[in-house]
């Protein structure tokens, strides 16, 4: 989603819960959410606000690229200040959930550097490893986050962390190749584009590109390897508050298999998760947890 920035977040009013929760009601972890106990649910709202805010910053394409940059560094200060003391400006409203879960800073800042890979250039068909750092970045640091949240053990929290952030952003890349194209972001790496012997020019021209269909499905392989790791994890029913997470599993692994028995030629139909279904699956999972 794209907002227009227009004054500087230093000068906006304090984030209320109320706030928070409006702002992550349209994320398909809200139910999962929803059902935490209140101190979870509220640290829960503050970690999504604050990755709500920071992908605005970087998805908003009226504003300048150095505009977004200071606006992140102000994030990235801010997201400081809470550990080291100073001014927290609008990161304030992650103080208790920060206290409380022992959130890292690292995380944080790793989320705040994701967004910047958007701003600092336009995405366009990266080697793997930079759309691996990427997926690190703006999805598994978003889970390690949440895992010391939902109460699990570090290490198996991490591990969770690493393969479903993956899945899932492996996945949204997959369902959003031409709406990314409009704004000028390929996510598919080259590798994959060259394995199905494109050579890239321009987001536009890839589009109509019959091979779309073979890179996608060389990323789609990734996907469904580390759905399959996330599950196992998850099957293993380690400690922790795991409605959430099990969710996302249980929505997105068969988006996954629908897009790929659908496959990517062109026209592309964007599959949706329907928020419906995944109130009845979250409250599923909370009866049989």
């Amino acid at each position: 989603m794209t907002t227009t920035l227009t004054a500087p977040l230093a000068t906006a009013a304090p984030l209320t819960m109320a706030d928070l929760s409006a702002k992550v009601s349209g994320s398909s972890f809200y139910a999962g959410m929803r059902i935490l106990p209140r101190p979870e649910r509220e640290a829960m709202f503050a970690i999504y606000g604050f990755c709500r805010i920071v992908d605005d910053i970087a998805d908003d394409q009226t504003a300048p690229r150095d505009r977004r940059g200071a606006m992140l560094d102000d994030w990235a200060r801010w997201i400081g200040a809470l550990y080291r003391g100073g001014d927290t400006g609008q990161a304030a409203f992650l103080a208790e959930a920060v206290r409380r879960f022992d959130l890292q800073e690292a995380d944080f800042q790793e989320v705040i550097a994701g967004m910047r890979m958007d701003v600092d250039a336009d995405i366009c068909w990266p080697d793997f490893a930079t759309l691996d750092l990427y997926c690190d970045r703006v999805a598994s640091a978003v889970g390690r986050l949440s895992v010391n949240v939902f109460g699990m053990e570090r290490a198996v929290g991490v591990d969770l962390a690493h393969h479903l952030g993956r899945a899932l952003q492996f996945t949204n890349i997959l369902r959003d190749i031409d709406e990314d194209a409009g704004i000028d972001r390929v996510y598919l790496p080259i590798e994959a584009l060259r394995l199905a012997g494109i050579t890239p020019t321009t987001p536009a021209a890839l589009l109509g590109e019959a091979g779309v269909y073979t890179a996608a499905r060389w990323l789609a392989a990734k996907a469904q390897a580390h759905f399959r790791a996330a599950g196992a994890i998850l099957r293993a029913r380690p400690r922790g508050h795991l409605v959430a997470p099990r969710l996302m599993e249980a929505a997105y692994a068969p988006v996954l298999e629908r897009m790929i028995a659908a496959g990517w030629h062109a026209p592309r139909h964007r599959i949706r998760v329907s928020k419906l279904a995944l109130l009845g699956m979250a409250l599923r999972l909370w009866l049989f947890r």
